[in-house]
């Protein structure tokens, strides 16, 4: 098969197409030929050398991907060669074909295209995860979504939307404050020219909002923590803007805050398998009626993943960049 090698850490160029033989699916896994593999941030931190996969993973980057059962494992009775799935992996997305456990593949929602559905499992997954299990937002709160115009945020705007929340996001430009608005924001942020602590707080009335997704971290921290009401959580999942922060505790006891975070690619296949039926149960409804649906800036061939990075690196896009084979 074709695959998408990082040749060593570096920039975009390191990102090689080689050949590399046909995996097989082992005990509890399938094998999928791969029409379509969504791109993401983690990608670029492993292909810097800075985000190594875990023990036991593919050094292949791709975190997600759609298409075809090709193969299947010892023990898997619930997929059969031919459904059409996509499916989280912890890695090996970019190439022809990948093997997946199967708790974690999903069926291609009704109407979808594989393409399309190459764009789900990451975000889907995270967004689930974070935002409505850990962060356990309800119908009726308010919640803001740092990065909105990221494949999680333009996610993470719907999903909170169609779920009966009032929703916030920053972004960094005119352009992407208006798709977060289009996607159903009811104010969008430009964090290059407005505070966006003073702007939610107004639009609250003073309140503040109940829940904030964050993957900026750094100096966002203490910043985040003004933001919120009482009772309020803040969810970190990514540390785009620094690891460490100086805060204020004084904040959190007076309002009883809640502080937390996860990573979703170490995370065992039970884990994964419970998101995966969560989204079965409670979004999948959502894409087949058109309520909820990915938003793909983007597709690539399979060949071109370094050009997939520079666009990503650029942050200039809109939503998901796909890779298609």
């Amino acid at each position: 098969m074709i695959a998408i090698e990082i040749r060593e850490p570096g920039g975009p160029e390191v990102l090689v197409p080689v050949e590399r033989p046909r995996p097989e699916p082992g005990s509890g896994e399938v094998l999928i030929r791969v029409a379509a593999a969504g791109v993401n941030r983690p990608d670029v931190m492993q292909r810097r050398g800075q985000y190594a996969p875990p023990p036991g993973a593919s050094d292949i980057p791709g975190l997600e991907v759609a298409g075809t059962i090709d193969a299947v494992g010892a023990d898997v009775t619930e997929w059969q060669i031919g459904d059409r799935v996509c499916a989280l992996v912890a890695g090996g997305g970019y190439a022809e074909l990948c093997v997946a456990p199967a708790p974690q593949c999903l069926r291609v929602p009704t109407g979808m295209t594989l393409t399309d559905a190459a764009a789900l499992p990451e975000t889907f997954f995270t967004v689930w995860s974070n935002v409505f299990d850990r962060g356990q937002l309800k119908a009726g709160e308010s919640v803001l979504i740092h990065g909105g115009s990221s494949g999680i945020g333009t996610t993470a705007i719907q999903l909170a939307r169609a779920f009966g929340a009032r929703v916030f996001a920053t972004a960094g430009s005119a352009e992407k404050c208006a798709a977060c608005e289009q996607l159903g924001a009811e104010l969008a942020v430009n964090y290059r020219d407005t505070d966006f602590v003073a702007a939610v707080r107004a639009a609250t009335g003073g309140r503040g909002v109940d829940l904030i997704l964050d993957m900026v971290g750094g100096e966002y921290v203490s910043r985040n923590l003004d933001t919120l009401a009482v009772d309020g959580r803040l969810v970190q999942i990514a540390i785009l803007g620094g690891a460490k922060a100086q805060i204020n505790m004084l904040p959190i006891l007076q309002r009883r805050l809640t502080v937390t975070g996860s990573t979703l690619r170490p995370r065992p296949v039970a884990e994964k398998g419970a998101i995966a039926r969560a989204l079965l149960e409670h979004v999948w409804p959502l894409l087949e009626s058109g309520a909820v649906r990915p938003v793909i800036f983007q597709t690539l061939p399979l060949q071109d993943a370094s050009a997939a990075h520079r666009v990503m690196e650029s942050s200039l896009h809109i939503g998901k960049l796909v890779l298609v084979v």
